[in-house]
């Protein structure tokens, strides 16, 4: 037997319990792995909450990120050898100490890339890798809004799209965050508890407005994203950490200038084997090249999970944290 954080009923932090659970042999085309570190999200929260059901219901195992070590492989797995390290972002169940998942949605971790670096990046840098590349291909031309400049993806963001030769714009809520941005990447830094982010944003770009803007934020920083963007601009809404929008009125897009609007998540573009594969090896291009350069700013037991979440919740994070088992 094995220990896991599991969730009996949807709450706060409290609900999540570290128990033994037990872990079958791999079916065809699975692998038994054993973690060496998960990453910690924002959207562990939500499944935590209840915002987002959880996929097989409840009791469940959150997380959505980890690495560590093949120890078994199914029937028809020939990608993968016992002893591969191996990292992934989904399905759902990363804070155990093993797990049984499928093969194809693992990927090698290149030798001079550390586990906690890797549990701490798959989810975080994908959702960059797919945010900045595909759903707007990010240039040297390009002015962009990134709110929570200071999160785990939003450091990430800042220096990939910095790398780009991108103007890079962001918002955080602290001088402390705001120092933590200008030296991942952003242009500009605007701490939004003390100044207007609309204002600041028109005077940054001259009243041009930004090209796209990258929301996680949700209520707090709607509607005023749209109106941070330049005509024909993309709302790019990727998260709610400061709750859902209740009531989206499509209308704002016309009146704004003809704006677009997308509420894409990194599993849509991480679906198939191949857009895995091909989305995890340009986030491995920026980090072994040196152009993008993960944080690990807090590491917690993974047993202390519960202090983890309340940690994040309370905007007390930066960077990436890890869970440890």
């Amino acid at each position: 037997m094995v220990h896991a954080i599991r969730v009996h009923e949807n709450g706060g932090p409290e609900v999540l319990k570290w128990e033994g659970v037990e872990v079958s042999d791999p079916a065809a085309g699975e692998v038994w792995i054993r973690h060496t570190a998960v990453g910690l999200n924002f959207i562990d929260t939500y499944f935590r909450s209840g915002l987002y059901p959880a996929p097989s219901g409840l009791p469940f195992i959150p997380g959505n990120e980890g690495a560590g070590i093949v120890v078994a492989v199914g029937e028809g797995v020939d990608t993968l050898n016992v002893g591969d390290r191996i990292a992934y972002a989904g399905p759902i169940g990363s804070y155990s100490e093993e797990r049984v998942i499928a093969a194809d949605r693992l990927v090698k971790v290149p030798d001079d890339v550390d586990d906690k670096v890797a549990a701490a990046m798959m989810l975080k840098g994908m959702t960059a890798q797919y945010l900045l590349r595909q759903t707007y291909n990010v240039t040297s031309e390009t002015t962009l809004l990134f709110h929570a400049a200071a999160g785990g993806v939003g450091l990430i963001a800042g220096q990939w799209a910095s790398h780009l030769g991108a103007t890079v714009i962001g918002t955080v809520g602290s001088e402390e965050k705001a120092e933590l941005a200008k030296a991942n990447g952003y242009t500009h830094v605007i701490n939004y508890r003390t100044e207007d982010f609309v204002e600041r944003v028109k005077e940054i770009t001259n009243g041009k407005g930004c090209d796209v803007v990258y929301d996680s934020v949700g209520q707090d920083t709607y509607p005023g994203s749209l109106d941070c963007l330049k005509p024909l601009g993309l709302w790019a809404s990727f998260g709610q950490s400061s709750g859902p929008i209740a009531d989206f009125n499509l209308g704002l897009l016309a009146q704004k200038g003809s704006l677009f609007a997308t509420r894409p998540t990194l599993f849509t573009y991480i679906a198939t084997a191949e857009t895995l594969a091909s989305t995890a090896r340009d986030l491995f291009d920026v980090i072994q090249s040196g152009a993008v350069k993960i944080a690990v700013n807090q590491e917690y037991a993974l047993a202390d999970a519960r202090q983890a979440h309340e940690d994040l919740e309370g905007r007390k994070t930066t960077g990436a944290t890890v869970l440890v088992p």
